[in-house]
């Protein structure tokens, strides 16, 4: 479990390349400016070990240096640990979830709250598309995602 009067979260997506990497540099990047960053435990992994090892998607890394958000990670898997060090567990899609929900019953007792993160979101866009097979640096995707992130965080901070 995180240490006490410590939050958690982990962003999920199928790679960890492109959307919860993003959403994890986002979420730092607000929790640093709002002076309340030693207060979280942040991180994101993926549901799959296609890209286990790899950096965030270049484009995306481009696109967060444009808007002055550092980014970095190195992509990893989902682990059985994850589900009972995290207080929140908030994933981009429905076969995100699916994953997520599979794999933690090999847990028992966890205590992750598992999440669509666009749940969070005020315009109620629940899901949140995979860009990696669009242009990530100029898509208009990527700046709603994290005008969308702020609002959404914004919520949960």
């Amino acid at each position: 479990m995180a240490a006490t009067g410590t939050k958690s979260v982990l962003f999920v997506c199928l790679g960890n390349i492109c959307r919860s990497p993003i959403a994890e540099a986002v979420f730092r990047k607000m929790a640093t400016d709002g002076g309340i960053v030693d207060q979280w435990r942040i991180d994101s992994a993926a549901t799959s070990t296609y890209e286990i090892g790899n950096p965030p998607d270049h484009r995306g890394q481009a696109c967060m240096k444009r808007h002055g958000v550092p980014m970095r990670h190195v992509a990893r898997q989902v682990t059985k640990e994850d589900f009972m060090s995290f207080e929140h567990i908030l994933c981009m899609d429905e076969s995100n979830l699916s994953d997520l929900k599979r794999k933690s019953k090999s847990v028992k007792d966890y205590t992750a709250k598992i999440e669509l993160l666009g749940s969070y979101d005020p315009q109620k866009q629940l899901i949140i598309q995979d860009p990696y097979y669009v242009s990530i640096q100029t898509h208009p995707y990527v700046q709603l995602y994290c005008s969308n992130l702020e609002d959404m965080f914004n919520l949960m901070l």
